[in-house]
């Protein structure tokens, strides 16, 4: 029992890879940083979420893949229509996108300074979290709570 639970930490930790390229996850890495942030607002932890890691990585592969930047898919998704194809049933959803910052410092260090990222970041009503970067250094982040 305790072997499969290791197995699928592993694979829930790992990079997905798509067709472009990896896309890392780094939900497991963002964890402690962004949790602190939130510490020091009075705020409760976030914890990583499978179905939104999947809808962040489809989103961030196909931004890589067609070169584009936009919270809108190429083929005119939006975060919510995302979410759901995963199976992810939230009530609160919220999407940070950047690109060009070198390391998880780095990105959270930008979105903090952005009033809009930040008050996703800091939305007392989000419970889940997701954390992705593609090739090009493509940063998704989704913020959720799911079952309201």
């Amino acid at each position: 029992m305790r072997s499969i639970l290791i197995f699928s930490m592993a694979l829930f930790f790992a990079p997905l890879v798509q067709a472009q390229g990896a896309i890392e996850n780094l939900s497991g890495a963002a964890t402690n940083a962004l949790n602190a942030i939130r510490a020091q607002h009075g705020l409760a932890a976030l914890r990583a979420d499978k179905k939104l890691t999947r809808a962040s990585a489809v989103h961030a592969e196909d931004m890589v893949k067609k070169g584009f930047f936009s919270h809108t898919g190429s083929n005119g998704s939006t975060i919510g229509k995302r979410a759901r194809k995963q199976r992810y049933k939230f009530c609160v959803i919220s999407e940070n996108i950047a690109k060009g910052q070198k390391d998880l410092d780095q990105v959270l260090t930008s979105w903090m300074g952005s009033p809009g990222h930040r008050q996703n970041i800091l939305n007392a009503d989000v419970t889940d979290f997701a954390l992705v970067r593609g090739s090009g250094d493509v940063w998704v982040m989704m913020l959720g709570r799911s079952g309201c």
